[in-house]
């Protein structure tokens, strides 16, 4: 199992630090989760049921014709892959790498691309998976050149696979309008925006066949009762939404800021996270990890992702580490 941020647990034990003293920044989720009304007690007690208004507080959201619930985006990204022949998949990287993984475990021919080989590779390849904005880079695609790749794949049979988890303060580039199109998989999540990703909730938009096709793969009951509730009150709350939209902006760009005044600035990033290229990135993540902030580490290319700090004490820990970094991790 390929490793994930949020493994607060592996690394209280590797640093030997208790749980309750750790900052997590390593996800990249809202520290500002939506909360709702308690769940009542019958949604516990019965079947999850289709129907439950959860598909249409999605659509509606969304501004999408067709949505398939999932239990978090994962499960499209797990399954969409045998829906289709040995085939050229073209996946954005570096990027969330668990696209990759899954294609090529499903058989297929799966080839790294930059964004600047994006488009001539939407001419020569079967499908074309990109994430935007993108985890961990923050590269933004247009909506014009991606439905440009859209129809040069659709002409020859293939996919365009947008995976939009951190679309939802600044969704201008969304293809959720248009999901229904022929060819086009639009993913979105309810764990990064609403902060919650232990409800389990992502949707698929795309034409309803092609939905169908998952669903079928999916088998039913994929979504919890209390998450499906949950799920389609926060997606109604517009007035909550509009609110956490200008607070994510505010937080994201004060993070940037003081990445670059402590001397970690960003290369990249969006509301939800800032992103720190650096050959001494494993050093950078090590020495903060030693005082308790989780970062997310990258490999290739060498670098640290940092999520939102919440409360300010927490922001007042971050700025404390990094003034703290080695001088040597500022280059």
């Amino acid at each position: 199992m390929p490793e994930h941020g949020g493994q607060l647990r592996l690394a209280a034990q590797r640093y030997r630090r208790p749980l309750g003293e750790w900052l997590d920044l390593s996800t990249g989720v809202s520290p500002f989760p939506w909360i709702g009304n308690p769940t009542p007690s019958s949604a516990w007690a019965r079947l999850p049921e289709d129907h439950d208004g959860l598909e249409e507080a999605a659509r509606s959201y969304y501004d999408a014709p067709s949505v398939l619930p999932l239990p978090g985006s994962q499960a499209a990204i797990m399954n969409l892959p045998r829906l289709r022949e040995s085939c050229r998949v073209g996946v954005l990287t570096p990027a969330y790498f668990e696209h990759a993984l899954r294609w090529r475990q499903a058989g297929h021919d799966v080839v790294p691309l930059t964004p600047a080989q994006c488009a001539e590779a939407a001419g020569r390849l079967d499908v074309l998976v990109l994430v935007n904005p993108n985890n961990p880079t923050g590269h933004r695609f247009t909506r014009s050149e991606l439905l440009e790749w859209h129809a040069r794949l659709v002409a020859r049979g293939g996919w365009l696979v947008v995976d939009e988890a951190f679309a939802d303060t600044s969704g201008g580039d969304s293809l959720a309008a248009v999901s229904d199109r022929q060819g086009l998989i639009v993913l979105r999540s309810l764990g990064k925006f609403f902060g919650l990703p232990g409800a389990r909730v992502g949707f698929a938009l795309a034409a309803p066949a092609l939905l169908a096709a998952l669903a079928e793969r999916l088998g039913p009951w994929t979504v919890s009762g209390p998450s499906r509730l949950i799920a389609a009150r926060a997606l109604e709350d517009r007035p909550w939404q509009e609110a956490a939209r200008a607070r994510l902006r505010a937080t994201g760009e004060r993070l940037a800021r003081l990445l670059a005044e402590c001397g970690q600035p960003p290369a990249g990033g969006c509301e939800l996270f800032q992103w720190r290229l650096s050959q001494q990135s494993q050093g950078i993540h090590e020495a903060l990890a030693r005082t308790g902030v989780l970062t997310r580490l990258f490999e290739s290319p060498a670098s640290v992702r940092f999520g939102l700090p919440g409360p300010e004490p927490e922001w007042q820990r971050l700025e404390t580490a990094l003034h703290a970094l080695p001088g040597e991790t500022r280059a």
